[in-house]
């Protein structure tokens, strides 16, 4: 499954960025939580959207195992979609996902960043990144990536991790 040949069969991923402009539209406007968790559940079922069938097959085991805590079994399946479709955002994501479960925060970045790379605006991914680099202790990196993820999605259940930003006493009026 590893072999250059096998990664060449992979198809292109869906191209759903029109749809998820307009979902990411739609929950910036959200009126309350529920609504913009319908939402974000419609978005994610665009990422999960794997290029084809072989592919949506290993995505849809992995994520099972990952739900199952079998965290190595998860790995080995996102390591070979990966593989596979070196060019899908979401088994990056999901893999980063894995190590971020397993506290391997250094090993989730990298898979995080080819994932927004490769989908720019996948809220996912960014949230991810902002916990993983809280996790290493990178706060000022964490802060900037949890506030463009809340810009696309300001429901987001960690937008409580958002800190204000420090008040310049210069332009602080004189109580």
């Amino acid at each position: 499954m590893a072999s250059p040949a096998f990664a060449a069969t992979c198809p292109a991923a869906p191209d759903h960025s029109e749809v998820l402009d307009t979902l990411i539209a739609q929950i910036q406007t959200a009126p309350n939580q529920a609504a913009a968790s319908s939402l974000s559940d419609d978005m994610w079922s665009y990422w999960a959207d794997a290029p084809d069938e072989t592919a949506q097959e290993i995505l849809d085991r992995g994520m099972r195992k990952r739900s199952g805590w079998d965290l190595l079994g998860a790995l080995e399946d996102f390591n070979a979609l990966v593989t596979y479709c070196p060019e899908y955002a979401e088994g990056y994501n999901q893999r980063a996902f894995v190590n971020f479960l397993s506290q391997n925060y250094a090993a989730a970045l990298p898979d995080l960043e080819r994932a927004l790379s490769l989908s720019p605006r996948h809220i996912g991914a960014l949230s991810g990144k902002a916990l993983s680099l809280i996790a290493l202790g990178r706060e000022a990196e964490a802060q900037d990536a949890l506030a463009e993820a809340l810009e696309l999605n300001p429901w987001l259940p960690e937008r409580s991790l958002l800190k204000a930003p420090p008040v310049n006493p210069s332009n602080e009026e004189e109580l």
